[in-house]
């Protein structure tokens, strides 16, 4: 077996692999994100051994393989176990992202905190024990379990984690992290790899869950997010503007719940408060009888959440006219914009146009496309959308409006918070139970019908 050095150019924002340097990664076209790393190749030959080895291994059919139901940690934080799909299991790596003072080492500390009986290491590369410290008497927070290592070094941490046998485990972050055999420096795409992979190994080994705090990109990902996110078992991504109150905690991949779980919290001097009720908060501030603002319905995980789309049309001052959306995708702006044009002969190529879902959420699901066009479509003519009625809807290119899932979430939702009346597609209507409601329920077949109804 012999071993030779190379070097090999590595984009630092999505792994991708060169042998020469370059200055746009043809992969993410990022400027500038190619580092020279060394790596050390080892050429192995093929003997009979491997043979040997592998007439020793089993394989299983599915039919002889128990199903064991996974042990779960309860955090007595419901937010974050929901997200999770109920709780901390068993050996699991979670990946935690977001932008710097969202609140993640806040939200490490408050989980040890409710831990109760459990041993918690919390690794530090970024801060010093005394900051730490602080943070935890600003939070109140005094427990005799809770152990800090300000350490980089993997070697010294995974030693520390076998002498000391933690029930839980925190690195942050894993940008500052290292293995001393390789040559790269942290952060790198090697290092990033190669740490997590032991992590991994040590999780898996151990038993032990293990908490990973991760920087994120300009463009809101995980730093070296595909390196990453298919390593570790569950990813999670903290958003929200530190300017607001409100966090929203994301899951992105979870092998063992929902993806499509969030947790919602709210940013206090004691720390991350629960959020149980995220429909009336989303809704405190609504303004009443103002044009462009239609309150609609969003399905997360399991959970009806209802919203409030606002949209502002004005003349544009420039030669291009502006589409900004803040919470929902501008391509999907666009295509509700062509509808609106072809469909109800509205001539929005000289206007500017500014989306945004109210509260800092965001939404991907198609539902609320009928609320998104009615919203414009009440600030360009500035008449007011009923605010006791809630929209929802997906909008076709025909202007037609198609079936959503989940509809009896949603309207029981709206029915719980006092609405009047709710819009929803006809084909919906067929097949929703027969019961005494004291929220009209009106279907509609197009979007030109439910104009005419509203206004």
């Amino acid at each position: 077996m012999s071993t030779k050095t190379k070097s090999q150019f590595i984009c630092q924002s999505c792994g991708y692999v060169s042998p020469k340097w370059l200055g746009k990664c043809p992969d993410c076209e990022n400027w500038n994100t190619f580092i020279e790393e060394i790596i050390s190749v080892e050429k192995k030959k093929r003997t009979k051994d491997n043979d040997l080895k592998a007439s020793s291994v089993e394989v299983h059919t599915i039919k002889t393989i128990e199903s064991k139901r996974e042990l779960r940690i309860q955090t007595k934080i419901d937010e974050f176990d929901r997200v999770l799909g109920g709780g901390l299991v068993s050996g699991s790596v979670i990946l935690i992202g977001g932008d710097p003072g969202i609140g993640k080492s806040t939200l490490m500390l408050q989980i040890a905190e409710n831990l109760t009986g459990k041993k918690f290491l919390y690794v530090t590369g970024e801060e010093s024990p005394i900051q730490i410290k602080m943070r935890a008497d600003r939070l109140n927070f005094n427990k005799e379990n809770f152990y800090i290592l300000p350490e980089t070094d993997l070697d010294i941490v995974q030693a520390v984690i076998s002498k000391n046998a933690p029930d839980i485990v925190v690195i942050d972050s894993i940008q500052t992290t290292y293995i001393p055999q390789l040559e790269s420096p942290p952060g790198t795409i090697s290092q990033l790899r190669e740490s997590t992979s032991l992590l991994i190994n040590i999780a898996k080994s151990t038993g032990i869950p293990i908490l990973i705090v991760g920087h994120i990109t300009k463009d809101g990902t995980i730093a070296g997010p595909k390196v990453l996110e298919h390593m570790v078992d569950v990813v999670l991504h903290f958003e929200g503007e530190r300017t607001h109150n409100y966090r929203i905690l994301r899951s992105i991949k979870n092998r063992f719940g929902s993806t499509n779980e969030i947790g919602i919290f709210e940013m206090t001097e004691n720390g991350l408060r629960e959020v149980k009720n995220p429909s009336e908060v989303f809704l405190s501030q609504r303004n009443y009888g103002a044009s462009g603002c239609v309150i609609s319905s969003s399905i997360e995980g399991t959970r009806p959440i209802l919203i409030e789309v606002q949209a502002l049309v004005t003349e544009t001052s420039y030669g291009f006219p502006q589409r900004t959306t803040m919470g929902i995708d501008t391509k999907k702006l666009n295509i509700i914009i062509a509808v609106l044009e072809k469909k109800m002969g509205l001539f929005l190529n000289k206007h500017d146009i500014f989306l945004n879902i109210a509260g800092g959420v965001k939404i991907i699901e198609p539902a609320i496309d009928l609320a998104i066009a009615l919203s414009i479509f009440s600030s360009f003519r500035d008449i007011p959308i009923d605010s006791e009625t809630v929209i929802l809807g997906e909008l076709g290119l025909a202007g037609e409006v198609r079936t959503i899932s989940n509809i009896e979430r949603r309207i029981n939702e709206a029915e719980k918070l006092g609405f009047k009346k709710i819009i929803i597609p006809k084909n919906n209507l067929k097949n929703i139970q027969n019961k005494k409601r004291k929220i009209e329920l009106i279907g509609v077949e197009n979007l030109r019908e439910t104009i005419s109804f509203l206004i």
